[in-house]
């Protein structure tokens, strides 16, 4: 993909696993946005992305290396700040060093793409609609996550 904030931003999804300055770099970078479901969150903890190319459906997964850390206070053993020994040595560094390089198969469904209309339910316990099929269905019940989830919702209604 040679312009993916241009012309061909609509090749592009890229999934994140980490909400850290990492995703804010890729975002800026690759154009990829939650508001426009290119860009995919997956909360497991880790700086890796992977970009996938919905036109030809190639996908890599580029993981920061742990060994990065280790490298750099190699380089640069006069520097005592970590962090400013890591800014600089991540500079000086190969892609190599720094990332691990991983081509991977990614199966999105339709509902996942960027643009996609669906149809949206109403949830038939707080009224709230849900989009792109999140709905579950539970004792013949049209439910949200929150409502049929309530162990994994994330606020207490007062």
């Amino acid at each position: 993909i040679d312009d993916p904030r241009g012309k061909d931003r609509k090749r592009l999804v890229t999934f994140v696993e980490i909400d850290r300055c990492a995703t804010d770099a890729v975002a800026v970078v690759t154009g990829c946005r939650l508001g426009k479901r290119a860009l995919k969150f997956r909360d497991w903890g880790k700086v890796a992305a992977t970009f996938v190319d919905l036109s030809t459906s190639k996908a890599i997964r580029v993981a920061a290396k742990e060994s990065a850390k280790a490298l750099a206070r190699q380089m640069h053993p006069e520097i005592e700040n970590k962090n400013q020994q890591q800014m600089l040595a991540y500079r000086e560094m190969s892609d190599d060093d720094l990332f691990a390089m991983q081509w991977v198969k990614v199966e999105l469904p339709p509902e996942e793409f960027p643009g996609y209309k669906g149809d949206r339910a109403v949830c038939e316990i707080c009224g709230e609609g849900i989009n792109f099929r999140r709905e579950v269905r539970r004792e013949g019940k049209v439910l949200c996550h929150a409502c049929a989830c309530t162990e994994d919702r994330y606020y207490e209604p007062l």
